[in-house]
């Protein structure tokens, strides 16, 4: 315990214990969330403008009471910006969905956030694929390639001893 803990009354450190829930129980937390809002996306909101949304990931708070969500939907630009306009509408009632099927004393708020993971990773097998067409391209040109010296520069004591003799 820090010296500053020790100067605090019992009842504030146990509020303080009571208010932080350990990461184990934020991360249960976290995907059941994850289950109920896309459960309640599949059944209950009705909204035109949500297009093929997948929500990807769920992180809580350690104090769990603020969820991020992240979601990635196949479709233009203009798809994205219709549901994402359509997951903050629908906010209010994903939220009172979670706070039926969770038994935290509180409701967390939630938060929608599109996950830039796809198109880091395409980015990333881009950048792969036009580094093997170098490889390749490196490859091909030095296939007919000779030794500017020797084959092997580097000779041995011995080799040169039984030359010697």
């Amino acid at each position: 315990m820090r010296d500053a803990e020790r100067a605090l009354p019992l009842s504030v450190l146990d509020h303080k214990e009571k208010t932080m829930a350990d990461a184990a129980r934020a991360a249960r937390l976290a995907d059941r969330i994850k289950v109920i809002v896309a459960q309640a996306l599949e059944r209950r909101v009705k909204d035109p403008r949500l297009g093929f949304v997948t929500i990807t990931d769920a992180r809580v708070t350690n104090d769990l009471q603020h969820a991020t969500l992240y979601y990635t939907v196949y479709g233009s630009e203009e798809e994205q910006e219709n549901t994402k306009k359509a997951l903050e509408s629908a906010k209010g009632i994903l939220r009172s969905e979670v706070g039926k099927n969770i038994t935290a004393r509180l409701t967390p708020t939630l938060t929608f956030v599109p996950d830039e993971v796809p198109v880091n990773a395409y980015h990333l097998e881009d950048l792969l694929k036009k580094t093997r067409e170098r490889d390749a391209e490196l490859a091909a040109a030095s296939a007919g390639a000779q030794y500017a010296g020797e084959a092997d520069p580097y000779k041995k004591p011995e080799q040169t001893e039984a030359a010697e003799d």
